[in-house]
This record gives C-alpha cells, sequence and structure tokens, in this order.
C-alpha cells in the first residue's frame, strides 16, 4: 500500500533523493508500524519526537503498534528548541 512520508526540519537529510521537498511517497506492508516504516530511514530515535498520522498525534508508546492505511500521511519533527 502507499503511503506519504513527510519529516521536518533536520529530518528532511533522511529522505531519500527522489523526494518532492520534504515528503515522499512510499510503498509500505500494510502489516507494518510506524517503528517499521521508520527503520529503512535511519532517523535517530532520540530524534524523532513529534509523529502524527493524518494530522492526528501518536504516543511513543502506541508507535510499535499502530498500523496505517492506504493514502495516509505519517509526519515526523524532531524536538525543537527555541528561545
Amino acid at each position: 500500500m502507499r503511503i506519504t512520508l513527510k519529516l521536518f526540519a533536520t529530518l528532511t537529510d533522511y529522505l531519500p533523493p527522489q523526494r518532492d521537498g520534504n515528503q515522499v511517497e512510499i510503498e509500505v506492508d500494510p502489516q507494518a508500524s510506524i517503528h517499521d516504516i521508520l527503520a529503512p530511514y535511519g532517523l535517530p530515535q532520540k530524534l524523532v519526537h513529534l509523529v502524527l498520522v493524518n494530522g492526528h498525534y501518536i504516543a511513543p508508546e502506541d508507535r510499535g503498534s499502530r498500523r496505517l492505511q492506504e493514502g495516509d500521511a505519517l509526519a515526523v519533527w524532531p524536538s525543537i528548541a527555541g528561545g
């Protein structure tokens, strides 16, 4: 099934070259969890802070079991510090 993966801020460096800005359409196994989907991209877990599926927050404890559906958008942000 196809989903859209969106990475923000410094995480965009982990997207493949064939991306469209900060996002890429990818083919994933329907049984894959969020962790499974992100694993091939080598994102350091300490940088994966905010995770949304179709605009809905996914808590860290749910990312290992949450499955996506065809056409979903998975968005990931690192923690952002400011002053």
